[in-house]
């Protein structure tokens, strides 16, 4: 009888657990947590990204424009004027260069890179060859290599020279997410911008007493 007794009180009490939802909410949540976490800190830095991306897009821009804005050797000085046209030289290229870090704040530039270039383009051509670059860090893209232009420049109409000057800026950014739950690791964010210069056929750069090109 007592053993009957217990068996009959062991169903009661596995029924009653059976029925029992207290925690339920608790374990769905513990089950859940990891998602939600994966996709609120996995949306955060993905934002980041995009909003840095943004940015660098629009620092290329800037320092691209900005250098388009120069023109020749004019008056005494050899300092870019927009209102004189006159050439860009070390200094004047620094402060464009500089132009950037302001545009990506509040992000930080300690580690982004931008090049302004400018390239000459001989009529039908696909490539452009470096004339001049400069770089917030390092030199730039060497004078005399070619870079492939982007398809809607192929297509230009001939100039009457027979060719014609390009501005080329570029930003990359290395974005480490500040938390790296879902993003790992430092994805180099890469972006360009192409200008024509405004107020003459080139951008004379001065470096070092040498004008890049010499003459437009």
């Amino acid at each position: 009888m007592r053993t009957v007794g217990a068996i009959l009180g062991l169903s009661g009490h596995l029924r009653r657990f059976a029925r029992n939802r207290d925690g339920v909410s608790a374990v769905e949540f513990a089950i859940i947590l990891p998602f939600m976490l994966t996709l609120y800190i996995g949306g955060a830095e993905v934002g980041d990204g995009m909003a840095i991306q943004f940015k660098a897009t629009l620092a290329a821009r800037t320092v691209a424009d900005l250098t388009s804005q120069c023109g020749n050797v004019t008056g005494s000085g050899v300092y870019c004027d927009t209102a004189n046209g006159q050439a860009i030289d070390t200094t004047s290229m620094s402060e464009i260069l500089g132009a950037a870090s302001q545009v990506v704040t509040p992000y930080s530039a300690a580690n982004m890179t931008v090049t302004v270039s400018e390239l000459k383009v001989n009529n039908g051509s696909s490539t452009g060859t470096v004339v001049w670059s400069a770089a917030s860090s390092g030199n730039g893209r060497t004078i005399g290599t070619t870079y492939a232009l982007p398809t809607a420049l192929q297509s230009l109409p001939n100039n009457s020279n027979g060719y014609y000057y390009v501005i080329f800026g570029e930003v990359t950014y290395p974005y480490t997410p500040a938390m790296g739950y879902v993003l790992t690791g430092t994805i180099n964010i890469y972006q360009n911008s192409i200008f024509f210069p405004r107020t003459s056929s080139c951008v004379i750069y001065v470096n070092n007493g040498t004008s890049y090109p010499s003459s437009c």
